[in-house]
């Protein structure tokens, strides 16, 4: 990915894309990724870490990816974790091993930016232990102050990474003597700060930890790099990049439904302090959301159907957690949240994933407005948990249709229900569906209206 470092002429900003969830995550960014892959040179992720779950379908091969950015099923594409992204090393070899197992080339390829913060033990171990604390705590009380977490670590890395003085850089990990110092002082406030959340374990061991990390290190060292230069000398040299955002803008931590989001920037505005490129570089965002609305864990939820019909459309679209197994919430789609995500993202498109399981329903229902407590509506997302909570959905309903989608040639000749649907979101949004997910494989996808026979092939 190297070009000199002279004076740097950008390509026009039209050639680089980004691909953003626009609801709560599980949108199936992994294969509008693998699917847009093709048209770009390399593929960065700019925040998240492990709690994210991309699936990708090749033919009867299923792939789930967690760190690595899906466009490391093409050989020929270069992949980059960008500094954003916190970085479990245990994990990350582990992905890279599965790939290497199932064929997939894993070598310079993958770059992992060293100023990447990684997730250690100890934030595991914080991250359980005060969602157990929480839950406790206020299982009676109204709120419960727990989150809801995958457990992996992420947000007290984050949290770290804020505190500075008690972060590991993955560039620390190419340095065994530095990193055991920091982690003689990093380790004493951590097991105190354990103990006060009753974790009974030993005292974290630094010299233990440094050894095992150390070597993660070294097995990762190849891969290392300054990633803010690496993507900028691939911009000047004409390189095509394609912006892989983890969980969804509904989980920003700015900008979703606080307390219950994650830890980063997931919307687009993460992909400028997440990367080092400027946001006026990315002339293409591409929004991605379901037919129809999923959550995982807690959090407010206004469309939600708690009932045979949201167990219907879990079991239809396999509402199953990536990284944890853990079922989906489902409900009808929320337009309300998808324009308000749409706005923040700077969308340019809408890619509409999972349509097919929408085939089947008598009747399909979209949310275009939200009445308040006090009686009032508005069309403006409410991005506050607490304030959330109470409004109840205003809905339009629509003719559902009973054909099966998932072969149709092109986008006319779909149901007219089914287009009816599709134009509805549109006009809502204000903003045009450019792609149409009819399946978990790549061939089964409408792209600007047509299915893209060259797929098959990618």
């Amino acid at each position: 990915m190297s070009a000199p470092h002279g004076r740097r002429t950008q390509t026009p900003t039209a050639s680089h894309t980004a691909i953003v969830g626009l609801q709560w995550g599980d949108e199936g960014k992994g294969k509008i990724v693998d699917l847009l892959t093709a048209e770009h040179d390399v593929i960065v992720r700019y925040n998240g870490g492990a709690n994210a779950g991309h699936t990708v379908q090749v033919g009867a091969e299923r792939y789930a990816l967690h760190l690595i950015p899906s466009g490391i099923l093409y050989p020929d594409k270069a992949c980059v974790i960008g500094n954003g992204v916190v970085v479990d090393p245990e994990k990350l070899l582990q992905e890279i091993d599965t790939l290497r197992q199932r064929g997939i080339q894993v070598g310079t390829n993958l770059r992992i930016s060293d100023r990447a913060h990684v997730v250690m033990p100890y934030h595991k171990e914080q991250d359980a232990a005060l969602e157990e604390y929480l839950g406790a705590k206020t299982a009676n009380a109204r709120g419960n102050l727990s989150i809801g977490t995958t457990r992996r670590g992420i947000g007290p890395a984050y949290a770290d990474k804020v505190r500075r003085s008690m972060a590991i850089r993955v560039g620390d990990l190419l340095d065994a003597d530095y990193l055991r110092s920091r982690l003689h002082v990093i380790c004493t406030l951590r097991t105190a700060e354990l103990e006060a959340l009753g974790v009974r374990t030993a005292p974290l061991d630094p010299d233990a930890l440094a050894a095992r990390y150390a070597e993660f290190g070294e097995r990762l060292r190849p891969h290392v790099d300054d990633s803010v230069y690496a993507l900028h000398d691939a911009m000047a040299a004409g390189r095509r990049l394609l912006f892989e955002g983890a969980n969804a803008s509904l989980l920003d931590i700015d900008h979703g439904t606080f307390p219950y989001v994650t830890s980063s920037n997931c919307s687009t505005l993460g992909i400028p302090a997440g990367t080092g490129v400027p946001g006026h570089a990315i002339g293409r965002v591409l929004g991605i959301m379901k037919a129809y609305s999923t959550r995982v864990g807690a959090g407010p939820f206004p469309t939600e159907l708690d009932n045979e019909l949201g167990q219907r459309i879990r079991e239809r679209g396999r509402e199953y957690g990536t990284t944890t197994g853990r079922p989906r919430r489902c409900g009808w789609l929320d337009l309300v949240a998808v324009r308000y995500s749409a706005m923040v993202c700077g969308a340019t498109g809408i890619a509409c994933t999972l349509f097919d399981v929408l085939s089947g329903l008598d009747e399909v229902k979209l949310c275009v407005r939200y009445r308040l407590p006090d009686g009032s509506e508005t069309d403006r997302f409410i991005p506050d948990a607490h304030r959330l909570e109470g409004v109840e959905p205003i809905y339009e309903t629509l003719p559902g249709w009973s054909e099966d989608v998932r072969e149709a040639p092109d986008r006319d000749s779909l149901p007219e229900a089914a287009r009816r649907y599709l134009a509805r979101i549109e006009q809502v949004v204000g903003v045009p569906i450019e792609v149409v997910s009819l399946g978990p494989e790549r061939t089964q996808t409408l792209v600007d209206g047509r299915r893209a026979a060259a797929l098959a092939t990618a």
